[in-house]
């Protein structure tokens, strides 16, 4: 099992090494990507084109005794997965320590990208004060309370109930991050209360849900007019494919066999068209690379594997 394995990953890198050596480099490494799927994603129609057709495991389309309000783009399997680790969303050494470790870097851009939209001071220690921010998918709440810290009033929402139970409980040794709402709900439900943010952030969550396209539309009107949307997930690239399934899973253990599903991952133009139908223009997006000498994580123009990309809601 291990030999076939080995000669999968050794087979998919070499085939990854090929096409990133057909990419053009970004002349400036340090400054997050600026493709051109960003300037004009109608060209991407043709390549997996996510419609507004919505086909559901029942068959039925968009309008076909269909309550589009009630459309949810939970994911029952992705749920009960999580919901069987979610006592170790603390555990630094657990299954969730990728995110442990990469939760600087994914600050540092949030930081970065959402002072400069909201004209914040990024070397102010609570840069975020008087913001509302909706973490959703927030887990244990490893991205919350530092966005609380950070002086944004911060709701954190979860499907998971044991999540939202264990984020309470650690939330609460900190009178800081005590202030967190922490509620058991979806975006859609959110959204039938019309409830609106400043921010909204889903990190590592899209590749998760059942219905990436009506997720966005939920995020999307989850965000006040000229707010931001933060989004973070995986590429659906060969080289995602062979570090963060067959190396992460199934070599080094960081994550449980099955974390993941390649076939559900987006590429960063599907993800662009995705938000852009939805009404968010990606303004920034920047890749994820590991150093496995360091142990950390930093940002590059990279997008082959991890990414995240920040956008503002534009006026319809």
């Amino acid at each position: 099992m291990s030999s076939k394995l080995f000669n999968q990953l050794r087979t998919i890198y070499r085939t990854s090494y090929h096409i990133a050596n057909l990419r053009t480099p970004n002349p400036k490494p340090n400054i997050p990507v600026r493709r051109s799927f960003l300037i004009a994603p109608q060209i991407l129609l043709q390549a997996r084109p996510y419609s507004d057709v919505i086909q559901g495991k029942d068959g039925l389309k968009s309008g076909e005794n269909v309550n589009r309000a009630s459309i949810s783009s939970l994911n029952e399997a992705e749920l009960v997965k999580f919901s069987a680790i979610a006592d170790t969303w603390w555990d630094a050494d657990g299954p969730f320590k990728p995110l442990h470790a990469m939760n600087p870097t994914r600050l540092a851009f949030i930081r970065s990208t959402l002072c400069r939209h909201f004209s914040k001071d990024p070397y102010c220690a609570r840069p975020f004060e008087g913001l509302k921010f909706v973490d959703v998918g927030c887990g244990g709440g490893i991205l919350s309370e530092p966005l609380a810290r950070m002086g944004a009033t911060v709701m954190g929402i979860d499907a998971v109930d044991k999540n939202i139970k264990i984020a309470r409980l650690h939330a609460d040794l900190d009178p800081v991050t005590s202030s967190i709402e922490y509620r058991c709900t979806t975006a859609e439900k959110l959204v039938e209360e019309h409830r609106e943010f400043d921010a909204v952030l889903a990190l590592e969550v899209i590749e998760h849900v059942a219905e990436p396209t009506e997720f966005c539309k939920s995020l999307s009107a989850l965000t006040a007019s000229h707010g931001a949307t933060v989004i973070s997930t995986i590429n659906r690239s060969m080289r995602a494919y062979a570090t963060a399934i067959i190396l992460a899973e199934h070599f080094l253990h960081w994550l449980p066999k099955g974390t993941h599903e390649w076939s559900k991952f987006l590429t960063p133009e599907e993800l662009a068209l995705i938000l852009h139908r939805a009404s968010i223009s990606i303004k920034e997006m920047a890749g994820f690379v590991y150093n496995p000498l360091t142990g950390r994580w930093s940002l590059s123009d990279d997008v082959g594997v991890n990414f995240i990309a920040f956008g503002t809601k534009t006026n319809q």
